[in-house]
């Protein structure tokens, strides 16, 4: 007989992005965490600033569930090894809870989670009830437990939007507005953890203004024990510089466990303040904000210096979005500031004042196929010739380029190396 963990486990969705699920998932995640509880989050679909901030507020290392990018054997996986030592598993879903393919409302379906539906209540009154009524009952393969009612002004707000519920759909919590404890965000998303010098204080005062209703009983979901597929050792030996700080922060946590489980070792360095790489056979570059540091980046002559060296030598080098930006001749940020960056792509970035693309992408590189996601405000203009176009699965006219030289492999795309470890291996090997 298969093992078998158990323990309390909710999808966070709500109607539409901006609903707050990010601030009610770090709320609940500390909430818990205070009461002592193992909390571990997972965020659904590909973002990685939302799980920046629920890393610190559950104290656990947060990863992606995605169906397609992953496939529904990790996610089960990964939810499992979770559930061995959790007490409770949150799940942030995204956008609407039945926007994209595949959704949110998918996830939930797939892996037998129920969902507990955030609603900014702050413009309504017995409307929420209505709203709160067809997410619930839109599909009926999924299960709405309970709900949320965020930014609620009042107590007599408060008692309108509970009234309007119906009786089988419980109010789990309510949040009032929020300004001591709002997530500040920029152009890609939130801003990140680390650059919130008080997130902490944040966190525990969201978490205290958190009114849980402990009447309502939270679901329990059983998650069968996955088998193992472990991929080959094929970078035993293999030393992996990767690049790590404020610049560079946009990394898959399943990429940096594959690389290791596949043998290699990984050495982190900073391209904004270290002067040199760490000893290594192959340099990772993942995206993040460089524009947000031009001069600083610029200045450090003797890391371009040491990235050019390791390019020449013939040594791989793969670079995601913001890792590409680094490697161009110039990058202009949105108030026409601009800086030379390290110049082994002819060509220059240039930040737009809104989204160049966002989508999920598929692209064969030497004859495999290789998934991830694009989201940038980036143009990037240049005469190379890519050596392969990627696809979007929903059909968008999303069609990222990847380029080729010696050993370099760059695009805007942030792949989730998990898809294809053969792939992978092939970038990164000597």
């Amino acid at each position: 007989m298969n093992q078998v963990h158990q323990c309390n486990a909710l999808v966070i969705a709500a109607p539409a992005s901006g609903q707050g699920k990010t601030t009610i998932t770090a709320a609940l995640a500390c909430y818990y965490k205070q009461q002592g509880k193992q909390v571990r989050v997972f965020k659904a679909g590909p973002d990685f600033l939302d799980p920046m901030i629920l890393q610190q507020a559950s104290g656990n290392v947060v990863y992606q569930l995605d169906l397609w990018m992953g496939g529904e054997q990790s996610c089960r996986q990964l939810l499992a090894e979770a559930a061995a030592c959790a007490d409770i598993i949150l799940i942030e879903g995204v956008m609407g809870l039945f926007d994209g393919e595949p959704s949110t409302a998918d996830l939930a379906a797939r892996l037998g989670i129920p969902i507990l539906a955030v609603i900014d209540g702050s413009a309504m009154a017995q409307t929420f009830g209505a709203l709160a009524y067809g997410l619930a009952h839109y599909r009926q393969d999924i299960k709405v437990a309970a709900v949320i009612a965020n930014r609620i002004g009042s107590e007599r707000h408060h008692d309108m939007l509970i009234d309007s519920l119906p009786e089988d759909l419980p109010c789990y919590a309510a949040l009032t507005r929020q300004r001591k404890g709002s997530l500040p965000s920029r152009h890609l998303g939130l801003v990140q953890a680390e650059e919130i010098a008080d997130l902490e204080q944040r966190l525990m005062h969201l978490a205290e203004q958190l009114n849980i209703n402990n009447d309502v009983v939270l679901p329990s979901t059983h998650f069968p024990v996955e088998p193992i597929i472990s991929p080959e050792r094929s970078l035993t030996g293999v030393r992996v510089a990767v690049a790590r700080d404020a610049a560079f922060s946009f990394i898959y946590q399943a990429n940096l466990d594959l690389l290791t489980t596949m043998g290699a070792e990984l050495a982190f360095f900073s391209p904004l303040h270290s002067q040199e790489l760490p000893e290594c056979n192959c340099i990772y570059l993942p995206g993040g904000y460089p524009e947000l540091h031009l001069q600083t980046l610029a200045n450090n002559t003797a890391m371009s210096a040491a990235i050019s060296s390791h390019y020449y030598a013939d040594k791989p080098i793969v670079a995601e979005c913001g890792g590409m930006l680094y490697l161009t001749e110039s990058l202009t940020d949105k108030e026409n500031n601009h800086a030379p960056m390290v110049s082994l792509l002819k060509g220059h970035a240039v930040l737009q004042s809104r989204f160049t693309a966002m989508s999920l992408q598929q692209v064969s590189l030497n004859g495999q196929s290789l998934r991830g996601h694009t989201y940038h405000h980036s143009l990037f203009t240049t005469d190379m010739n890519p050596i392969a176009h990627a696809t979007d699965p929903n059909g968008k006219q999303c069609n990222e380029a990847v380029y080729q030289q010696r050993r370099l492999t760059a695009s805007y795309i942030h792949f989730y190396f998990p898809s294809n470890p053969t792939a992978v291996a092939e970038l990164f090997l000597p």
